[in-house]
């Protein structure tokens, strides 16, 4: 009995050995050909989802023999998946919780941060709407909860197509960053949202549903803008300077709602992990983030 036992538990030990191992330093997967090569699990926000992709599209020229899986979800989701040991990057819009890192670390996981790039969070309305600026507390009066603006008259402004004069509240699911993020550093610590607004799985749905409803409001990531929404400049305070997003207004922390964006791995990255975030901050890896609206951690030139 104590011989089988003890076999068993030695069992365990090695799997738990390779699954960190395996988290660590990439997957081996068979490519198809008879080969193999590594793949980097990589999952998490849905803002950073799209400069993912291009990243992992990017290596494979680089290194051909290492795959990187992206899935986006939610900063949330991306922890979680972290903290249960099923990824190798947790993609983030927001900095992990304590509560999180203390699960992981009950887990065995040690979360280890690092920077990828920074990002504006913009406020999109539709093109229809006169408004081309607005404050923080404007801001925080019409999505937190006691928040007493629910009209766009009270902002002094009457929307085309917008007969009922609602503000139609359009916000992300709480799993995501960008909700977390724009709890925080708009409504206020200790402050909620207020109840009734369209909360939205991902940033190109919150943009969609922007451009076709004159009443709405929206918020995510500046590199979702486009054509079909407009995006006002914002003011601190009331009175104060207005400043628009930008990469330049992100990286000088001049714009008011500017964040760092972040991967996670689950301590000290090694092996084939370590090389792709080395390759992400480099000068080939930051020019992709920036062609893609975010601004670098590093000073590059960019063709």
């Amino acid at each position: 009995m104590t011989t089988r036992y003890n076999s068993d538990l030695h069992r365990f030990g090695t799997l738990a050995l390779l699954l960190v191992t395996l988290v660590a330093c990439g997957r081996p997967s068979d490519n198809g050909d008879g080969g193999s090569r590594q793949v980097i699990q990589n999952k998490g926000s849905d803002t950073l989802v799209n400069v993912a992709q291009a990243w992992a599209e990017e290596y494979k020229t680089v290194k051909p023999e290492v795959a990187v899986a992206v899935t986006g979800g939610g900063s949330g989701t991306g922890i979680s998946a972290l903290i249960n040991g099923t990824v190798d990057l947790a993609s983030s819009s927001r900095q992990i919780k304590a509560s999180e890192k203390q699960q992981a670390q009950k887990n065995g996981v040690e979360p280890k941060e690092h920077i990828v790039g920074f990002d504006a969070l913009a406020i999109f309305l539709h093109p229809d709407n006169p408004i081309e600026e607005m404050s923080l507390q404007q801001l925080a009066a019409i999505y937190g909860e006691g928040g007493t603006i629910d009209s766009w008259s009270q902002l002094g402004v009457s929307v085309p197509g917008c007969g009922s004069d609602e503000i139609v509240r359009v916000s992300r699911q709480n799993n995501s960053g960008t909700y977390a993020y724009f709890k925080q550093a708009v409504l206020g610590k200790g402050m909620e949202y207020k109840l009734g607004s369209r909360d939205l799985h991902g940033s190109k749905d919150v943009v969609d549903l922007v451009e076709h409803t004159p009443c709405a409001i929206g918020y995510s990531g500046l590199a979702y803008a486009n054509e079909g929404v407009k995006v006002p400049c914002v003011r601190r305070q009331d009175g104060g300077e207005c400043v628009a997003p930008s990469v330049a207004s992100a990286l000088d922390k001049s714009y008011a709602i500017a964040r760092p964006l972040f991967m996670y791995t689950a301590g000290e990255p090694q092996g084939e992990v370590a090389e792709y975030l080395q390759w992400i901050l480099s000068h080939d890896g930051q020019c992709i983030l920036f062609e893609k609206g975010y601004a670098p951690v590093l000073t590059v030139t960019c063709s």
